[in-house]
Formats: structure tokens, sequence, C-alpha cells
């Protein structure tokens, strides 16, 4: 892939004062967050970084060039032009940067580090099934909705009217939190802050006052939050809703919500949401999806071609390869038959289905046992792990002893942070892949002279605020007002690029989600698809880009001044 670069001229020309210094810094500080990894940053642009962060390293944070021009004041009127004359210029010489910043687009098909790691280490790689080898279309969500909402209906004996909501493909995203007895779907911060704009009864927003009543702000105390993967439990009162195959759960329980309000019915949100859980739970566990998936392979699973490469490629170089599935064997095989080809077995050293993760991880007691290929359960003693067998159930443990594949020459793929990745990182060493589909549309989003645009004025305008917020009189204070109702309506905005509901998944405004900080703490490296590896080769090595702390300077020399010469 092509390096992204900043042009040197144009960076030069921004040098010609401490002015443009300071916006070129304020707006880079601010896209400081954006995913650009090895082979996106032109080697030139840290020793011209350092240069213009050369200009700023003698200014306080708390005193700019930008303040220093309204300090001289004290007419109100004289006051207010001022800083509306700072606003204009600081608004002109980020537009100045435009074209600079539009060429920082993002490859979507990088793999993007949260830890340094060598693929030449790896030796052993491991795979999660759905959404790691097959993706499916989003006739499966449609499918899984309205077979759940049927249940209701015809089982527990929710209204017909239910049959009248139907799936609403982008209404819902990864990552939210669900307050079961306040049935209220919502998106949570690293910081445990509801987002608000984000919180939803039904399929309504809440007022955020109304919010803040509830909770007492905006914060949701550690006590009330989900278990470590994610399950409302032992007293939490929070779900967090991880997979990709929760997003017709998180639907449905916003259609049941709504139907129930719209029709003035007394219900009890607890039994609602229990009622809705086991419904998912029996198009998974009772074999509904998996039969009508396996009847029309083509309408749910996107062609795996590029898997198959990927596969294909850690074969011939030698990688042993195991797949550990919840899944059952007659639903993966179909599916592989279609992605691979008949002869899949042939490219894994260990095939383990319906493992039960992540219990499979923590639980010593279940052995693996014996499945041939007709689905039949043998009942001997596994001694060893053979390739071209099935097995089902197990643990990890038991894994380990069988195989050897211990500590970081393994590494395993899998889309669910907790069940996939958590205790594979944080109890065994094992290097860690997370497959995000959804980061592909956010890459693009993010990579469109709208958002990039957007992005960068937002940046500079917070700047401005943080600046000129010093001069306490009247006047000044109306307009950092007026300029703060500014940032509040693009900060909305931003978040409605993504989704109108609930905005990106890895971010609530400038803070990370709850979803993003647990992929950065589980996860070594994370893409779109593994597919993505298609693009590197078995030396390369995955350097996570060193951000800058809050007190570290947002700009890092990637040279000595003789190399850069």
């Amino acid at each position: 892939m092509a390096p992204l670069s900043f042009p040197l001229s144009s960076l030069l020309k921004l040098k010609d004062c401490a002015q443009k210094a300071n916006i070129f810094c304020n707006v880079l500080q601010g896209l400081h967050h954006r995913p650009l990894r090895s082979r996106l940053w032109k080697r030139n642009f840290g020793a011209v970084a350092h240069g213009v962060g050369q200009l700023l390293s003698h200014q306080p944070r708390g005193k700019s060039y930008a303040a220093s021009v309204c300090s001289s004041s004290s007419d109100g009127q004289d006051m207010t032009d001022r800083l509306w004359s700072v606003y204009n210029e600081t608004k002109k010489q980020t537009e100045d940067l435009l074209p600079v910043i539009s060429t920082n687009s993002v490859n979507p098909n990088t793999i993007f580090a949260n830890n340094e790691m060598s693929l030449r280490d790896i030796e052993i790689y491991g795979f999660d099934y759905d959404y790691t080898l097959a993706f499916y279309s989003r006739h499966l969500h449609t499918l899984i909705f309205d077979i759940a909402r049927d249940i209701l209906i015809t089982n527990l004996r929710y209204p017909e009217g239910l049959r009248n909501y139907e799936y609403i493909p982008d209404f819902a995203v990864r990552g939210l939190h669900y307050d079961v007895q306040k049935a209220l779907l919502m998106k949570i911060d690293a910081f445990h802050y509801i987002q608000l704009g984000t919180v939803y009864r039904g399929l309504h927003p809440v007022p955020d006052e109304e919010v803040i009543a509830m909770y007492e702000g905006s914060h949701v105390p550690l006590e009330i939050m989900s278990d470590f993967y994610g399950k409302s439990s032992h007293g939490h009162t929070m779900k967090q809703f991880m997979d990709i195959f929760s997003l017709p759960e998180m639907t449905l329980l916003s259609c049941v919500n709504d139907f129930f309000m719209r029709h003035n019915i007394d219900y009890e949100p607890v039994h609602l949401y229990k009622d809705v859980k086991e419904a998912i739970r029996d198009v998974h566990v009772k074999g509904i999806m998996y039969r009508a998936v396996e009847a029309d392979i083509e309408k749910f699973i996107c062609y795996g071609e590029q898997s198959h490469a990927v596969l294909k490629k850690l074969s011939e170089h030698g990688k042993k390869m195991f797949l550990i599935t919840n899944s059952p064997f007659d639903f993966v095989d179909r599916g592989m038959h279609y992605i691979v080809g008949k002869d899949w077995m042939d490219l894994f050293d260990v095939v383990i289905v319906q493992a039960d993760k992540p219990g499979f991880f923590n639980d010593r007691r279940k052995p693996f046992r014996r499945v041939t290929d007709k689905g039949a359960l043998l009942w001997d003693r596994i001694h060893k792990l053979e390739k071209g067998k099935i097995y089902k159930q197990g643990n990890l443990y038991e894994f380990l002893r069988l195989t050897g594949w211990r500590g970081s020459k393994v590494l395993y793929f899998g889309d669910h942070i907790y069940s996939d990745l958590a205790d594979l990182t944080l109890k065994h060493g094992w290097r860690t892949g997370a497959i995000i589909p959804e980061l592909r549309k956010e890459i693009k989003i993010m990579n469109t002279e709208e958002y990039m645009h957007m992005m960068a004025w937002l940046q500079a305008l917070t700047g401005l605020i943080e600046q000129m917020q010093v001069h306490r009189d009247p006047a000044s204070q109306a307009v950092v007002n007026e300029w703060i109702r500014e940032r509040e309506a693009m900060r909305s905005q931003t978040k409605d690029i993504f989704n109108g509901q609930f905005g990106s998944l890895f971010r609530t405004y400038h803070n990370p989600t709850y979803f993003s900080r647990r992929l950065s703490r589980f996860a070594d490296i994370y893409m779109a698809s593994i597919s993505c590896l298609l693009n590197y080769d078995f030396q390369h090595t995955f350097f996570p880009r060193r951000t800058p702390l809050q007190h570290e300077s947002p700009f890092w020399p990637e040279h000595s001044p003789a190399e850069t010469q």
C-alpha cells in the first residue's frame, strides 16, 4: 500500500509564525488518535513535526499566541472584536491546512497494533469460525430477529402485534450496555460515563435531563456494571452486548419495549430482558439458525475467497493451524465447504467444535470427545489430538497438555473480545487478534473529506476555547459560550455520521468507548478481516504508534537531525 504523507513544502510554509504553528499543533494533536500505523507515515514528517513543535516548546499550555493577542484590551466591545478576529484567523488557518490533512486517508486493509508483535515469532495460528473465517450477510440478522420475535409470540404468548416490527439493520452498534431494570440501551465510555444523546428506551431517545435524574449524573457505578464477560449477573444490572450476533437481540429488545410503551402495557423489564434472551438463545441452541443457513448457504454466507487464501498461505509456509468454535460440526463443515472446499480439514491440525467458550478457557472438568463425520459421539479416551479428526467440548488446559502449544508462539483470532480473547491473553500468554468487521465501514467514513474537515475544525475550535477561557469578563464569556455551543453541535454531527442513534463503535466524542478500551487491553492486533494478513509477510513486526500521553509533546521525531538532512 502506498504510504501517506504530508507534502514537505506545504508544511514548511505553515511555519511562518507561531500562530500557524500553534493551530497546526492543535489540529494534529486532536487527530493523533486516527489509526495511522506502520507504512502509513512518510518518514520525513517526524522531522518536520519536530521542527514545528520546537516553536511551541516554550509556550505554557494556558498562555498561547492566540490568548495573548487579547490580553491588552479592557473594553468589552473591543475584546469581543478581538476574540472573533482570532476565531476567524484560526478558522482560515485551519482551512488552509485541509488540503494537507485530506491526504491522510487510512487504508482499511491495514492491521492495527495495540502491542508490539512480530509474525516471525508466531508458529501456530488459531481461529474462531463465526465472523472470523465465515462472514455473514445482513440476511442472517433479519432471520435471527424474525425467528426470536415469533418465539416470543408463539411460545411465550407475547402480543400478536409484535409481528408488525421488522429488523432495523442500522439501529444498534456493538458494545452497547443495556440496563435490565430500567429497560435502557446506551453507550458508555471507558470511564463509565454515559454518552448523553445515546440512551434509548424502546426506539426513542431519552432526554438528557431524565437520564441525569435516573443515574444522579451520567456516571455508572462499577457495582452495577456487567461482569467480566459482559453479562448481567451476581447483582449487576447492566448487560454489555459484545457479540455481532447480539445486534438483532438489541433491536428486538428495543422493539418489544417500544410496543409495550406505545400500547400502555404495564410490564416488568427484567422479565422482558430474560424472555428475549431466551428466545435468541433458542434460535442458536435449538439449531434453527444453523438449519436455515445450511439450506441457503449463498444467501447467508459472504463468499470467503480471501479467507481461503489466508489459510492456504499459512499452510504453504508451514504454520500449524487449529479451529476452536462454539458452532456444531455440521454447520461449520457446510460453511467451510463453501468458503474453502471439501478438503478444508486438511489445512487444520486440530478442529474443535461446540467448545463452549469462554468456559473452554477456564473449566478444567470437560474432557475432549471424538465426533465422527456423521455426527456420532465416541466414548474413547483422548490421548492426542489428531489431524483429520473432529473433537467436541474439552478445555484449554487439556489442549495445552496434548499439543504443547503454549505462550507467545500462538496467535488466536476471534471476533468476541471477552469470549475469544480475554482469557487467552490474561491467563495463558497467547497473542490475540481481534476481527472487527465494522472497522472497514468506520475507516471509510473517516476518510471522507466531510469528516476530516469537520474533525480538523472541531479540534482547532476546542483548542481555541481552551485558550480563551482565561478571559472572565462577560463580553469574552459570551463569545466563548457561543463557541462552546458550536462545538457541541459539531460533536453531535460527528456522532451521527457513523450511526444516528449511537455513533461510532470506538468513540464517545473524544473518549474511547467501553468497547474500545477492552479491545486495546485484550487484543495485540486488530483488523477488519483476516484477509488483511495477505498484505504482510511472515517477517513483519507490528508496532503500536506511540501516541503521546497528556503530559507529553504531541510530536515525536523519527530521526536525529543528522539523519534528516
